[in-house]
């Protein structure tokens, strides 16, 4: 068989041959190569695509943190504001330094804050910043001259700078600080809009566009999820934070505030009542000076929990600052109800708190009002339920509904109080002395010094239509020292004349709240050249209880000076045996609501009697005041009374008036103990107590 030769190279088919083989090889390099530049195209759009993508979530991401940012300086910027609005009105209701300081101090938060966003933020920042500054400073200055205003009591000069310097300067920096605030919280939002529309687009073109690369799509979208859910979460956590209070976690003043306008909408339309409770923590301060203050922020984040349970779910309860806080009750029915909420908080609060080992007790001062009988909006509730609450504090009631007639903060009022400040600086203010006689030898023992006030315009103003006033506010502390000076003064006059007659002056609760009063006292006693056994401090049962233990420690350091200590008004409080015990007490001053019907109520004779033996069971001397009739004296000698003040033995007079007295009953030989006295000095007609 024969085999025909293959064609030779230099042959026409075999030319053909190469040629198509050369095709094939050519063909199939270049297959390979388009499909390598193919690969390497798709591989590179995966990059492209997963780069742009990234660099976009990523600038995005960022816009939204840096608006988060500012808004957050800006946050602070408004909420020093609103503390700069707070404490100027606080100032109007009760001047005071701290007041003063602290609102220095919200300026300064408010300018930290405008530096921050300043060096942070962009040109519209910075202009912001520029405009809210040229506000604050002379808003600045005319709150400065209002404050000076207000401690002048020149309360028509307050309400004029307020309403033409003060507010519309403050809304100025409101709306500017607020504007900008809510237009970062606008770019916040529409930043992380912006990222979820993006995930959206993701979530449908990456697996048509990367179908080989399923994996990377997946760990992209599971990255990009997470990070737009901590970005969202960053957004929610801030929402939250604006609106509660970091500590506690409890709404804040603004969230109160707007649910608080909330209920009073609805109950003027569906005509029910909206109640509001006002609580303060008693002697919470002792905590923080004692345990310090890491325990007392534990013990603010207790109350809380506490107080939630034992409310309804539609209550709100929000802390307002400090020790303070707010229990808003929707519906509450009537006043009774709102009353009847407060005690169960108070008795919930008091349930003790074990914090480090340490056993704590709680006790609460409680303002209440309801909508409709004590105001119509928000502003006008929460300012009487704040004042209730320092009558509750004040009188160590526990409880107390808003009274107008307990109000202080009237335009009158306040004008009387910026008088009487003055007039303590004119020397308008004087004492009447009242004695105290020995029940067993008739001796005068000492007086008691009473303020009066001789106003240019209003007269004699009794002490009971000013002491009580100047209590709430910073102003006793000039008062106590004006009655200090002038009743030293006196005992010393007294006793350069040959009489070293003890004198008994009244020193308030808010007084003895002050560590430095008994340093006070013994400057004042070098002053006048005063032996500390002529001064004696009468302080009244409330004002024992109201911080026991700093009290007890200022009667300790005055007692350590020689001064004789008397608890005043004794049985109209709330002593406790175990309390006088331990307090470096010489008298006990019957209250005379005992005194008064002692002749006419067998309770009352069995109370006095009562008393008269706890105190000598205490070693210590009891006086009677309010004695006003032969029979009372009578009666109090035969139970063994120590000393007796009152009407019946000698009316409050001025000095020359009562030295007169002092010196006819000692050439007298002292009129006999249970006889009235027919040369009292006279004198009008005002109350014996001051």
């Amino acid at each position: 068989m024969k085999t025909e030769p293959s064609p030779g190279p230099d042959a026409p088919s075999g030319r053909i041959w190469s040629t198509l083989a050369a095709s094939r090889r050519w063909g199939g390099t270049l297959f390979a190569q388009v499909s390598t530049l193919g690969l390497v195209v798709v591989l590179a759009g995966l990059c492209g695509f997963a780069l742009w993508s990234s660099g976009f979530t990523r600038h995005a991401s960022e816009r939204a943190i840096e608006s988060s940012r500012l808004a957050e300086h800006y946050a602070v910027a408004a909420a020093a504001v609103a503390a700069e609005e707070s404490l100027e009105r606080k100032y109007r209701l009760e001047p005071g330094a701290d007041v003063r300081r602290r609102f220095q101090e919200a300026s300064k938060d408010l300018l930290g804050a405008l530096a921050t966003v300043r060096q942070s933020g962009g040109p519209t920042d910075r202009d912001v910043v520029d405009r809210v500054a040229a506000a604050h400073a002379p808003y600045l200055r005319a709150a400065d001259r209002m404050f000076d205003a207000v401690d002048r009591a020149d309360a028509r000069e307050v309400l004029r700078i307020d309403h033409e310097e003060v507010d519309p300067r403050f809304d100025a920096i409101v709306a500017l600080v607020g504007a900008a605030t809510a237009s970062h919280r606008r770019q916040q939002i529409a930043a992380l809009a912006e990222l979820q529309a993006r995930e959206q687009f993701n979530e449908w073109a990456t697996p048509a566009t990367f179908l080989g690369g399923m994996a990377l799509v997946v760990l992209f979208s599971g990255v990009l999820r997470r990070t737009l859910g901590q970005l969202d979460s960053q957004r929610r956590q801030a929402v939250h934070d604006a609106l509660h209070d970091g500590l506690t976690g409890l709404p804040n003043r603004a969230l109160l505030a707007d649910r608080f306008h909330q209920a009073l909408r609805a109950s003027r339309r569906d005509g029910t009542t909206t109640g509001l409770l006002v609580i303060d923590l008693d002697r919470f301060k002792e905590v923080n000076d004692t345990l310090g203050h890491h325990v007392g922020d534990q013990l603010l984040a207790r109350i809380g929990p506490k107080l939630v349970g034992a409310l309804r779910d539609v209550d709100t309860v929000a802390r307002l600052g400090g020790d303070e806080f707010a229990v808003l009750l929707p519906n509450v029915g009537s006043l009774e109800g709102a009353l009847d909420t407060a005690r169960r908080l108070r008795k919930a609060l008091a349930e003790p708190v074990r914090i480090e080992g340490v056993e704590l007790d709680i006790d609460a001062s409680i303002g209440v009002v309801i909508s409709g009988k004590h105001g119509e909006d928000a502003p006008t509730l929460l300012q009487h339920a704040d004042v209730a609450m320092y009558v509750a504090k004040q009188q160590g009631r526990g409880v107390v509904a808003y009274d107008p007639g307990s109000d202080d903060h009237s335009p009158e009022r306040l004008s009387l109080l910026g008088q009487l400040r003055r007039g303590i600086e004119r020397g308008e203010l004087f004492l009447h002395y009242q004695p105290k006689i020995s029940l067993h030898t008739g001796a005068v023992t000492g007086v008691e010094a009473l303020a009066r006030w001789q106003h240019p315009e209003r007269g004699l103003v009794s002490a009971s239509d000013f002491i009580s006033w100047a209590e709430h506010t910073g102003l006793i502390g000039p008062l106590t020292d004006c009655v200090l000076n002038l009743a030293l003064a006196q005992a010393r006059a007294w006793a350069s004349a040959g009489h070293p007659i003890p004198i008994a002056v009244n020193v308030s609760a808010r007084t003895l709240q002050d560590d430095d009063f008994a340093n006070k006292i013994a400057d004042l006693l070098a002053l006048h050249g005063v032996p500390a056994a002529l001064l004696e401090v009468e302080v009244t049962e409330s004002a024992v209880t109201l911080e026991p233990e700093r009290a007890s420690r200022v009667l300790k350091h005055l007692h350590g000076l020689g001064v004789r200590i008397a608890i005043d008004d004794f049985g109209a409080g709330y002593t406790s045996l175990a309390q006088l015990k331990h307090l470096p007490i010489s008298q006990l001053k019957i209250d005379k609501s005992f005194i008064l019907t002692l002749g006419s109520d067998d309770d009352s004779a069995l109370i006095v009697r009562s008393m008269i033996d706890l105190g000598h069971g205490l070693n210590l001397e009891v006086v009677a005041e309010g004695v006003e009739s032969a029979q009372v004296l009578g009666v109090l000698a035969g139970y063994r009374c120590d000393i007796a003040q009152g009407f019946h033995v000698c009316r409050p007079a001025r000095a020359e008036d009562l030295m007169q007295w002092y010196l006819r009953r000692a050439d007298a030989g002292a009129a006999g103990v249970g006889s009235p006295d027919p040369d009292q000095p006279s004198a009008p007609p005002l109350p014996a107590r001051g």
